[in-house]
């Protein structure tokens, strides 16, 4: 018997998406987790499954509603500039919070979905240089501008590019330190 693409038998990411969010950032998350895990490794995640708008103009639906989706292995947020409006859905914060001991990646205007669920508080944080002043507000140990920083099992990096930092180090923790070097070497990352 062969199972469906839609049932994943290893560990799932979740990856919390909304309108306005990063379709660079969100496809780097989702190809390092593909390298490592296989086809469906991630589980795209909002509170309806209707379509969204993503910052290019692309349309994406949502994989599961939150109370439908399938225990997480690690988060992943992707920044976006739909980021400061959905970290203000109640929803949201408390899956956030409710999952804040799992591995976590953040990049870019992502760690405002993180600092509204109160999970950057005594943590150390990197994010966009522009964002400084933001997470300082959330009460965080250390901000690190423009830098890439993890604190324990939390990655958080400037947006773009270095979302592939959060990924892989996601992927880490949940794939093995071989399976994310194996996916950095074929995304041509040294």
């Amino acid at each position: 018997m062969t199972a469906s693409p839609d049932v994943q038998e290893g560990p799932v990411v979740a990856l919390p998406v909304y309108a306005g969010v990063s379709e660079l950032e969100l496809g780097i998350m989702v190809a390092v987790c593909r390298l490592c895990g296989g086809e469906g490794a991630t589980r795209t995640v909002n509170r309806s499954r209707a379509s969204i708008v993503t910052a290019g103009g692309l349309v994406s639906t949502p994989h599961v509603l939150y109370a439908a989706l399938p225990e997480p292995a690690a988060l992943l947020l992707p920044g976006g500039p739909g980021a400061q409006k959905a970290a203000r859905d109640p929803l949201l914060r408390a899956f956030l919070t409710r999952h804040a001991a799992l591995p976590t990646g953040a990049s870019g205007s992502g760690l405002l979905l993180l600092g509204d669920a109160g999970t950057l508080r005594g943590r150390v944080v990197g994010g966009p240089a522009d964002l400084t002043d933001t997470l300082w507000g959330y009460a965080p140990d250390e901000v690190r501008p423009g830098e890439v920083a993890t604190d324990g099992s939390l990655t958080t990096t400037p947006g773009g590019l270095p979302a592939l930092h959060a990924a892989l180090a996601v992927a880490a923790q949940v794939w093995g330190e071989d399976a994310a070097r194996e996916a950095a070497r074929r995304l041509g990352h040294a």
